[in-house]
């Protein structure tokens, strides 16, 4: 329907009202496993997606699951998992989560996925960082996420997925989901709708570089945060230890897998020297060890980057294809010689607070994937914990969403009138790389905070303009987040606080979409 009504979004009105069951914002892993589950149970789902591509189709390394008749364990996975999360995870929220991903990829599998096999019918297994055994299974050598994303591309093509769509807004009436504010290139449109899933994955172009697809700039943090719903553990931004180094680089940069260092690639100085973890597990040690112990080598010697050394793995080219050609792409041979590697901004640990249903504490409103914060990574992610977390809570997301909006009836949502500010990009990346890096302190997070205060007036009639929105809520988030955050915890490190604090061992939760926002 092609009607205009007035709405109090300025004096342009809206353009277009659609009405769905469910409304499913992103098509990455988390996405389209929820948009799946509920379209199978028979709601009108719509699916909306900004971009061509999302993090799921460029993650490398695989999906940790526990395989039966093997020598590992849900327990032993759940063990790594808290280990790497330092103290932070919800031990319930894990459980429940790795206890069903043998389930997920099975359905994953009928849905036409196919991964790595060591024989016939029995898929291979590596090892990453964190990892006390050998549970990652993969696809195409290197390229888990691309295969992931083909399936569920093409188990979702009979869906109603409605591309360059633009969420602005999360419509409520103050106690329950409305529907959708939406940009697409008839104008402004809303999807009215009782229930609503954020998959909009995550925040790392809020960084000069990383390993993130354009699309990942905080989006779901700030459709959240506008209809009150909170967010926790936002400070904790894990940066991949192993990011492909290129002086000029910025933007997505390729990410160098750490399965590599499960096979047998060593990290080294500019002088050769072995890297030192401080870590029984060393270069396999969780990504915010290795990651801080780079940059702690950086910041001594000078260097600009490190290196990886994987000359000595058999069959390279074969087992890593992706990496291969993302080096021989920047003139390396890694066959030849060693990679050079830097810290790369890669995931978000935090998120929106959810249940391991992605239920929010706005009835209607779900989220799942990276832009979620179900308990699972704590203040660090388990390496190739996120796939599995994706199909999990996305399904079981998809799913309660259904049931929610059987008993919610067909509301009729309005739109509020919202001022939104927004900073330069170049200049929030710039600050952020600056100051909310690797390792921050309590002076470059005020001055961070305060450069975030100059942003000025943005209407988002474009995607880039709601994009710069986001990032800057995004960014006060975090900013807010850390400079609460005394002490130095899982990847977030502070140089003024470097240790642990037993005392500050729990989750904060903000409210709100300024730098003072309130914390609890």
């Amino acid at each position: 329907m092609n009607r205009r009504i007035a709405c109090g979004v300025g004096s342009a009105g809206v353009d277009w009202q659609q009405r769905a069951d469910v409304v499913v914002i992103g098509t990455g892993v988390a996405g389209l496993a929820a948009a799946l589950a509920a379209h199978r149970k028979g709601s009108r789902t719509v699916v909306l997606s900004k971009a061509p591509d999302t993090a799921t189709f460029y993650a490398q390394g695989g999906i940790a699951v526990v395989l039966p008749h093997t020598d590992d364990s849900v327990a032993a996975h759940v063990e790594d998992t808290l280990a790497a999360g330092a103290g932070l995870c919800d031990p319930d929220a894990v459980q429940s989560i790795v206890a069903d991903g043998y389930r997920a990829v099975a359905d994953l599998v009928d849905d036409g996925a196919r991964f790595d096999e060591s024989a016939p019918g029995q898929w291979a297994l590596t090892r990453e960082g964190g990892h006390s055994r050998r549970r990652i299974i993969h696809a195409g050598g290197d390229a888990t996420g691309a295969e992931v994303q083909r399936a569920l591309d093409h188990a979702a093509a009979t869906l109603d997925i409605r591309r360059n769509h633009v969420a602005l807004q999360v419509l409520h009436d103050g106690s329950a989901v409305t529907g959708v504010l939406v940009r697409n290139a008839d104008g402004l449109g809303i999807v009215h709708a009782p229930s609503v899933v954020l998959a909009t994955g995550g925040l790392g172009h809020l960084y000069r570089a990383t390993t993130n697809p354009e699309g990942s700039t905080g989006d779901g943090i700030a459709l959240a945060l506008w209809a009150g719903v909170g967010v926790t553990d936002i400070e904790f931004v894990q940066f991949h230890p192993t990011m492909l180094f290129d002086r000029e680089g910025a933007g997505r940069r390729p990410l160098i897998t750490e399965a590599l260092r499960g096979e047998g690639a060593v990290l080294r100085d500019a002088r050769g020297e072995p890297m030192t973890t401080h870590h029984p597990m060393g270069d396999l040690a969780p990504r915010d060890v290795v990651a801080a112990a780079i940059e702690a080598r950086l910041r001594q010697s000078g260097d600009e980057c490190v290196f990886l050394d994987a000359r000595s793995i058999a069959l390279l080219v074969q087992r890593f294809p992706t990496v291969t050609a993302a080096c021989r792409a920047a003139g390396i041979d890694p066959t030849r010689e060693p990679i050079p590697v830097v810290p790369g901004a890669h995931y978000s640990c935090g998120g929106v607070a959810t249940d391991v249903y992605g239920r929010t504490d706005l009835p209607g409103l779900f989220a799942a994937g990276e832009v979620a914060r179900t308990g699972m990574h704590g203040a660090n992610r388990l390496a190739s914990n996120s796939l599995l977390e994706g199909l999990v809570v996305g399904a079981r997301a998809g799913l309660t969403a259904v049931e929610h909006s059987h008993t919610a009836g067909a509301p009729m949502a309005k739109v509020e009138e919202r001022q939104h500010t927004a900073l330069d990009r170049r200049v929030l990346q710039a600050a952020m790389t600056e100051d909310a890096s690797v390792v921050r302190d309590a002076a470059g997070l005020q001055r961070l905070s305060d450069t975030l205060a100059d942003a000025t007036p943005r209407s988002m009639t474009t995607r880039a303009a709601a994009e710069d929105v986001a990032l800057t809520v995004t960014a006060r988030a975090v900013a807010a987040a850390a400079l609460a955050r005394n002490e130095s915890r899982g990847c977030h490190h502070r140089g003024d606080y470097p240790d642990s604090d037993p005392a500050q061992a729990f989750s904060r939760t903000l409210h709100g979409d300024h730098a003072e926002a309130c914390l609890r």
